[in-house]
């Protein structure tokens, strides 16, 4: 039988719009899309690559969560508004998946609020779906 797990971050998004942060579900885990909103304080930079570290380490804390890490990670989603915010990321992401190489895709999309710009979707696979 799997074990399906909601993981809640605290972001007043989850609660407003119905989402959880991730879903682990046996040994898979799904990270929603997860932008640069630090969620104890709701606050969010106006500079991209910052937006950028704060994306992955709300991320990496669902993933710690999850039971998990960035070494686990099989897939990435970068969303972007504008396409020239994404290279000045790059070394950012390189930093958390140079050694991992997990399948990427980048998209130039709307997000949800014009303040955000990028969001990183994760999807990761445990070593141990019992831990």
């Amino acid at each position: 039988m799997t074990r399906r797990r909601a993981i809640l971050s605290g972001s007043t998004f989850e609660e407003r719009i119905g989402y959880a942060r991730a879903v682990v579900d046996g040994d898979r885990v799904h990270v929603s899309g997860t932008t640069g909103f630090d969620y104890a304080t709701m606050t969010i930079s106006d500079d991209v690559v910052e937006q950028a570290e704060q994306c992955l380490r709300n991320i990496g804390v669902a993933l710690a969560e999850a039971g998990c890490g960035f070494a686990d990670v099989v897939r990435v989603r970068y969303l972007l508004p504008d396409r020239e915010d994404f290279e000045p990321c790059w070394p950012v992401l390189r930093r958390c998946f140079g050694q991992v190489r997990p399948a990427a895709t980048m998209m130039v999309c709307g997000l949800a609020d014009p303040r955000m710009k990028i969001e990183i979707e994760v999807e990761a696979r445990r070593a141990d779906p019992a831990g």
